[in-house]
């Protein structure tokens, strides 16, 4: 991120030599930041490719819902790819990567975390919508739709970020016998609170502000608001209506966690641009900083893992997905002619597992279906 070149600064006397094989950092800071960076960069990079490729793959998995987690996960991963692993290097050694990759990579930083705080507001917007008003959902939440907001937002973010290329420059920390290049402002720290300050109401208060609101109408209608007593004549449609209610409140759940993770892992990194912008000289603690690091990582990496513990429908995904990969391989060697009846067989069994699995995303019951086709 770019506060580290104000945080060395602080870490050297000024009679240190740069250009001997003094560290950058304390040893046991860079042990601690290889490790842990390599850990959650290795688990949310694995666990964002496994979501895209889980959606675009199955296609009773291509909700409107689900199109807007992959497009938190492709920020999430250019969040991992372009500040995680960079950071290791930072750490243990000089800006390596030249003016270029001083503009690009502070660019694509700033992109993704500020898609992710987008994708996390349309979604919140759309499971409002979903649950909230079944009937406009039909015609709002529908998967073109949603592709077309999400490209909207992409393109407002990609031009919103488009300033920092003409913000930062490749910056020198002068020291009595050396010198250590850093990506860093090109002006003075003061004259980026005003960009600083918009990000933190555009990117996290209102999209919690948002979330929290949204979430309590949610809830109050998920929860609080229990099926009224049917008719015994009436059981079955019931029964459909109880499975969709259950599962829209898994649903609910799991992006409430989503959201809430968001809101914790990022408020030590916010509340620091907030502090130090009325602090001089700033507050730049070189643990403290390591942990807002690593917070803001462990948020891009954990949402796959919560989609496999509160979703079934993810969970049975992730473990088909794993199972092709396996079988492909075995398949292509093992059988030289099609096995017709084992082929239709599992078809079949796909077909019912489609039905009877289907999560309801959108707020439309779906068991209900499942129970008139099974009489």
């Amino acid at each position: 991120m770019i506060w580290s070149w104000e945080a060395k600064k602080q870490c050297f006397p000024s009679n240190k030599s740069l250009f001997s094989h003094t560290p950058l950092y304390p040893l046991e800071v860079q042990v601690v930041t290889i490790l842990l960076v390599l850990l959650i960069c290795g688990v949310g990079i694995a666990g964002n490719v496994m979501v895209v490729l889980v959606v675009l793959r199955t296609k009773h998995m291509v909700t409107p819902t689900n199109c807007y987690l992959v497009s938190l996960a492709v920020a999430d991963l250019i969040v991992l790819l372009a500040a995680g692993l960079p950071n290791i290097s930072d750490v243990v050694a000089s800006w390596v990567y030249g003016y270029a990759g001083c503009l690009c990579i502070t660019y694509l930083q700033y992109l993704g975390i500020n898609i992710s705080a987008c994708s996390i507001t349309a979604l919140t917007v759309e499971r409002y919508i979903a649950i909230c008003h079944s009937i406009k959902a039909q015609l709002l939440c529908t998967v073109s739709r949603a592709k077309r907001i999400i490209a909207c937002l992409w393109l407002f973010t990609a031009l919103y970020c488009l300033m920092w290329f003409f913000l930062v420059d490749i910056s020198q920390i002068s020291f009595s016998d050396g010198a250590q290049v850093s990506c860093g402002y090109r002006v003075s720290r003061n004259l980026y609170m005003p960009i600083y300050f918009l990000d933190f109401t555009l990117f996290y208060v209102i999209p919690l502000g948002l979330a929290t609101v949204l979430y309590g109408l949610i809830a109050r209608i998920l929860f609080m608001n229990p099926l009224p007593a049917t008719p015994h004549s009436m059981k079955l449609s019931c029964r459909g209506n109880k499975s969709a209610l259950s599962s829209r409140k898994q649903v609910t759940k799991m992006l409430a966690v989503v959201v809430i993770l968001f809101a914790l892992l990022w408020m030590p990194y916010r509340t620091l641009v907030v502090v130090n912008s009325f602090m001089d000289p700033p507050y730049l603690n070189i643990w403290f900083l390591l942990f807002c690091r690593l917070c803001i990582y462990l948020n891009s990496a954990i949402n796959p893992i919560i989609y496999n513990l509160m979703s079934q429908k993810f969970r049975a995904a992730f473990r088909k997905l794993c199972k092709c990969e396996q079988k492909r391989t075995e398949t292509t060697t093992q059988y030289n002619i099609p096995v017709y009846y084992s082929a239709m067989k599992d078809c079949s069994h796909d077909s019912s597992e489609h039905v009877t699995e289907q999560e309801d995303l959108n707020g439309f019951p779906a068991t209900a279906r499942k129970t008139k086709h099974s009489r």
